[in-house]
């Protein structure tokens, strides 16, 4: 079943880096062929050392971390149970940084849920600026985006602000070496977090949430099975105009000769993780990604897992575990090396390794082709164990 939304156009001023569109059509439930899923990286390759300096092939590295969660609090537990060391995650994110030093990164990314919201409201500003403080140390740009937590800290536009991303809009691109864009997006546009109560998006999703999930509690995914559980309050969704603005940024990249990774906190792919934990109109999004033809990886954050699928064109999709969860005195960070024709993404500690090869058809000097799109549920998916983020 695919079910039509009204779409709601946002009456935000967007800078001139980020052309304004409008379309937003939320689909219903259905999964993808998967290669791999979540739990378990196959092919799994361990953790190697790799040593600084230039790699033979390599085009540039970059560093990767997510759901660092930091508060200057007493250590507690995730919903179901699992340890959270809230104030231990400061110290993993500096040895992430020290580890992205040596390793002699270009830049770094963290995906997502810098601090986490049980922060005292109070202590929110001093939470997020020591972190950023231990970013700081890197000396070389860092990019971020904007998780759930990060919106039960602070505002939308403070975080922005704080987090150098320029404009009213929470997305946006980046091209750091010849040949390359990153394209990050905002999962949580169409949010019941970080708006104003009368947003036209927070709106929006709050009819969406009516419509999609019976639970009186938003929260509650029960009673819905697999990618139908997604419709949780703390999730979210790209807008009509952040999608429109994602197809055309693979479009300008198209036109550019370049190949794209893209990047965003929730998940876009059910072969990576647990129905409630997916962007609510991911399959919009992997079907701009199908059409495009020059997506080689999407990377995000949030389910404190790592996971991994590769879908039929070819595409890597890839969650990154949490520091969060990370025991004290543990390293859950890692770095991606960029090769002309794969990804080698090298974890540290509780953050798994991957090989990502592009497909062998690719080649982003021709046009895109035309592709049907089969789709088929992951048994993975279904059977793995719920927990909130």
């Amino acid at each position: 079943m695919r079910a039509q939304i009204a779409r709601t156009r946002c009456s935000c001023q967007r800078s001139s880096l980020r052309p304004s569109h409008s379309r937003y059509r939320l689909s219903g439930t259905s999964g993808l062929v998967v290669a791999r899923s979540s739990g378990q990286i196959m092919p799994p390759t361990g953790n190697p050392v790799h040593t600084s300096g230039p790699q033979q092939g390599l085009q540039f590295r970059f560093g990767i971390v997510s759901d660092v969660q930091y508060a200057d609090i007493k250590d507690g537990h995730s919903f179901l149970g699992t340890p959270r060391y809230y104030r231990a995650s400061l110290d993993g994110l500096r040895r992430a940084v020290l580890g992205w030093k040596n390793q002699q990164v270009e830049f770094g990314i963290q995906f997502g849920d810098l601090i986490d919201g049980f922060n005292p409201k109070d202590k929110s500003e001093t939470a997020l600026q020591s972190v950023l403080d231990e970013f700081a140390l890197l000396y070389k740009p860092v990019y971020h985006m904007i998780g759930n937590h990060c919106l039960y800290n602070l505002p939308r536009n403070r975080l922005n602000e704080a987090l150098g991303i320029h404009g009213t809009s929470s997305y946006y691109s980046f091209s750091p070496h010849r040949g390359w864009r990153f394209v990050v997006i905002d999962a949580y546009d169409v949010s019941m977090l970080g708006w104003p109560e009368s947003h036209p998006l927070h709106q929006q999703a709050k009819a969406i949430l009516d419509e999609k999930n019976i639970n009186e509690n938003k929260n509650n995914p029960e009673g819905h099975e697999g990618p139908a559980r997604r419709f949780v309050q703390f999730g979210g969704g790209i807008s009509a105009e952040q999608l429109d603005w994602f197809v055309q940024q693979l479009a300008d990249a198209t036109a550019a000769h370049q190949r794209v990774i893209v990047c965003g906190h929730l998940p876009l792919h059910p072969g990576t993780c647990i129905g409630t934990c997916l962007l609510w109109n991911y399959e919009e999004v992997l079907q701009a990604i199908w059409d495009a033809g020059n997506v080689v990886a999407t990377i995000s954050g949030h389910t404190h897992n790592d996971g991994y699928a590769v879908d039929e064109h070819g595409v890597h999709h890839r969650v990154l575990n949490a520091v969060l969860e990370t025991e004290p005195g543990k390293d859950c960070y890692g770095w991606l090396d960029v090769y002309a024709d794969h990804l080698d993404l090298v974890g540290i500690g509780e953050l798994d390794s991957q090989k990502m090869p592009f497909a062998d058809q690719y080649d982003p000097r021709s046009p895109p082709k035309e592709q049907s799109h089969s789709v088929e549920t992951s048994e993975a998916e279904e059977a793995a164990l719920e927990r909130q983020p």
